[in-house]
């Protein structure tokens, strides 16, 4: 008869989504200090990377902790346009720990009434670039930013291109 003090106990499933996934996976403690706060909305582990959703108003601090904490190189810049949904703009951002060996994803959502974000150059310059792209192709305005005009689109062009409610043919 099997002794039930010796016999492996199961482990508990990791977690994979919420404040729990995001305790159990997040490295450094200015950014767990942002996970317990009020900026915090939700988080997604898979794939071997955490996805973090942050409130809009809290994407430079959160930038900047993750930055304290070892997340040192700023990746990528994205936006989706979840038309007629609200809010309608999901931007995530793509940041590396290259210390760490780690990535991390931050998702900030923003209205499709005025969709305004605060610029993230401050904290990494890289992101300059990315969010003049966003800018010009999705219509989100970025606060703070040092020359936030099209860089795909000629100057004299109408609406945003990749807006789900864009014309296919373009306004005419």
């Amino acid at each position: 008869m099997p002794d039930p003090q010796t016999e492996a106990q199961p482990e508990a499933p990791e977690p994979t989504t919420g404040k729990q996934a995001a305790l159990a996976h997040y490295i450094g403690a200015a950014g767990t200090k942002l996970i317990e706060s009020e900026c915090f909305i939700d988080a997604k582990w898979a794939l071997n990377e955490l996805t973090i959703e942050v409130i809009p108003e809290a994407i430079v601090a959160v930038c900047e902790a993750v930055k304290h904490d070892g997340y040192n190189f700023f990746e990528d810049l994205t936006a989706v346009d979840w038309y007629p949904t609200e809010p309608r703009f999901r931007l995530a951002y793509s940041i590396l720990s290259m210390g760490l060996k780690k990535r991390i994803r931050l998702v900030a959502r923003v209205s499709g009434d005025s969709p305004k974000l605060d610029s993230i150059t401050g904290v990494w310059p890289a992101a300059n670039f990315y969010e003049r792209e966003v800018f010009d192709l999705f219509g989100v305005h970025f606060a703070g930013h040092p020359r936030l005009t099209r860089i795909m689109m000629p100057d004299n062009w109408e609406g945003h291109p990749l807006r789900k409610d864009y014309p296919v043919e373009g306004y005419r």
